[in-house]
């Protein structure tokens, strides 16, 4: 009798056992769907609801003494913001990420959504291919028709195109060629017969005004001539391009700016010398960019290393550097040579010793073998 009541209890206790588990499983903390957690948590008390906060806070603080940067999908980013605008205290409940974090990802969804409210829904009418043929036949066969009488002779035809899908279309067939060669490419087929020159205010130690004359030839970057004035005139520039210019050695072409002190003078000495002088135009620094990235060079590794106080040292100065820069600086427009160097250095035996020569009191070393 015993053993049949036995019995009886255990297949009576079985579906309450799997009815409590499933009430269990039910509500059970979701980890995976946030709408089942929710709805697993209307079933709790207020009580247990505390008690479970409690218990997923201190999880998530020994969490994130473990792990730094957590990384968020996309749709862990969307679900948070529409969970913070439920909370009131939603800056406090944050502790895995940063509020100024939740309120761009929030930014970034607004800007997604009205790019996407903002972006045309009429696409434009693709062209058949036909159409595109016969718009490059006759660009091909009708050099001087424009875009414009190509589309008139192809409403003519009953083909309603835009100007600009003909533009577009015809450019294939008309590349575009430049009226003459371009600036870069005069400067490289007479390299070897252009130079330029520039000024160079400097300031010295009792705030006066000293200025610097410089001509560069663009083939080899070798620097011609240097002057320095407190007053620079018409005269003195043009006795400085015939001190540069000495037999008729000048050159070609002379680039030069607009400077007010280019006037009658220098016009005419360069005209005796047969030379014909370049005027950059307004504001085109890189037409002469040879000669100012000189200037920058001497500004960059002479002058802002030295105290000026005169008009003689500043000439000294400048010379000592335009001797280093010619003779032993080697120079990245032409390839790492030296500017007054013919051909390729050769090259010296590994084992000579290497000896240094201070510049300008040290402020640079030109490096050689010793002979």
């Amino acid at each position: 009798m015993a053993t049949i009541f036995g019995m009886l209890k255990k297949r009576a206790a079985a579906p309450l056992r799997a009815v409590h588990a499933r009430l269990l499983r039910w509500t059970k903390p979701a980890t995976r769907t946030p709408v089942r957690g929710a709805l697993a948590d209307v079933t709790m008390s207020k009580a247990a609801l505390v008690a479970e906060n409690a218990l997923l806070r201190q999880q998530l603080i020994v969490l994130q003494r473990q792990v730094t940067r957590p990384a968020f999908m996309p749709r862990d980013r969307v679900v948070l913001v529409l969970l913070a605008r439920l909370v009131r205290g939603w800056q406090a409940a944050l502790l895995i990420v940063q509020p100024e974090t939740l309120l761009r990802w929030h930014r970034q969804g607004y800007r997604l959504v009205w790019r996407a409210k903002s972006a045309t829904a009429a696409k434009r009418p693709q062209v058949s291919p036909a159409t595109v043929t016969l718009i490059k036949r006759m660009a091909q066969e009708n050099r001087l028709w424009g875009a414009e009488r190509i589309r008139s002779e192809l409403l003519k035809l009953g083909i309603r195109v835009g100007k600009r899908t003909v533009q577009r279309h015809m450019r294939s067939e008309r590349p575009p060629h430049p009226n003459g060669q371009t600036w870069a490419t005069f400067l490289h087929n007479h390299a070897a017969d252009v130079w330029a020159c520039d000024f160079l205010p400097v300031i010295d130690l009792r705030f006066r005004a000293l200025v610097a004359f410089f001509i560069v030839d663009l083939s080899s970057r070798r620097v011609v001539h240097v002057g320095v004035t407190r007053h620079p005139t018409d005269a003195w520039v043009a006795q400085q391009l015939r001190e540069a210019t000495p037999f008729d050695t000048g050159p070609r072409f002379l680039i030069r700016d607009n400077d007010a002190k280019f006037g009658a003078q220098f016009a005419r000495v360069a005209a005796g010398s047969r030379i014909k002088v370049l005027r950059t135009p307004v504001r085109a620094p890189r037409a002469n960019a040879i000669c100012e990235r000189f200037l920058g060079s001497v500004r960059r590794e002479c002058l802002d290393h030295r105290l000026i106080l005169h008009e003689d040292q500043l000439r000294r100065v400048l010379r000592a550097y335009c001797a280093y820069f010619n003779a032993a600086r080697p120079h990245q427009g032409i390839e790492q040579a030296i500017p007054e160097t013919t051909g390729h250095m050769g090259t010296l035996h590994p084992a000579t010793p290497v000896v240094s020569l201070p510049v300008l009191g040290g402020l640079h070393h030109d490096y050689r073998r010793a002979a």
